[in-house]
């Protein structure tokens, strides 16, 4: 059995416009992914890599996530909710909403993110660094979406999803670690995107960064849930 991991937020209460008209009446955590809710996929995955607890972060659609997830308990979880309500709060805001469930230390991930990678080996290197937050890098070289990491060294240089430059070869992987305290100061009365505090820790040299060389699926378009359901296909984790 893996070790235990610290707690896991799941980011899952976007709207997914991309993806509508199938998600004008569903969440894109309940999307079918052959035969199956993709959230049941990506709740087996972090079970087998070592999860134990999972706060999910809702919103849009949120009540239909809690009726199929329930507390967890068919996946051997202890699953959580945190309910960004009626105003959208942003990735970091919904984080940050969701503090009290998740302790000091914790992991997140997006809740259209099915990442096949080494969670344990993540959590050492995030503890061991002595820093408020981690972000796992994998290198894309634009294969699969536009790169926008430069990462050399073992050390994140620069982050930037919109000014991208020919040395970005990686990419933000979709897998981070924070500290509570990565959190303190920052505004609640506005959205905030976790790209956003992502950027201020690395200008505060308080981002450590982790390499990872299992590439990332996603389901946020079509062709993402075309490739998760072939890779499914052919290994589904126990």
């Amino acid at each position: 059995m893996s070790e235990p991991l610290l707690p896991i937020a799941i980011l899952a209460g976007g709207l997914a416009t991309r993806l509508r008209p199938a998600t004008e009446i569903v969440p894109k955590a309940l999307l079918d992914v052959n035969g199956e809710p993709f959230v049941a996929h990506q709740l087996r995955l972090l079970r087998g890599a070592g999860a134990r607890r999972v706060v999910l972060c809702i919103g849009y659609l949120g009540q239909l996530v809690r009726d199929f997830v329930g507390g967890g308990e068919r996946f051997h979880l202890d699953v959580a909710y945190s309910d960004d309500g009626p105003a959208l709060r942003g990735t970091a805001g919904a984080l940050l909403n969701a503090l009290p469930l998740l302790g000091e230390c914790f992991l997140v991930l997006y809740g259209d993110s099915y990442l096949p990678c080494d969670y344990a080996a993540v959590q050492r290197a995030f503890l061991g660094a002595g820093r408020p937050a981690l972000m796992t890098v994998f290198r894309n070289e634009g294969r699969w979406d536009a790169s926008n990491v430069e990462f050399r060294g073992g050390i994140i240089v620069a982050y930037d999803k919109k000014a991208r430059t020919q040395a970005m070869q990686h990419i933000d992987y979709g897998l981070g670690a924070f500290r509570r305290s990565a959190f303190d100061g920052l505004p609640a009365d506005r959205p905030l995107d976790l790209a956003e505090l992502y950027g201020a820790l690395l200008a505060q040299g308080r981002l450590a960064g982790f390499e990872v060389t299992q590439r990332f699926y996603e389901i946020g378009s079509r062709p993402g849930l075309q490739e998760l359901s072939e890779y499914l296909a052919g290994r589904e984790p126990a």
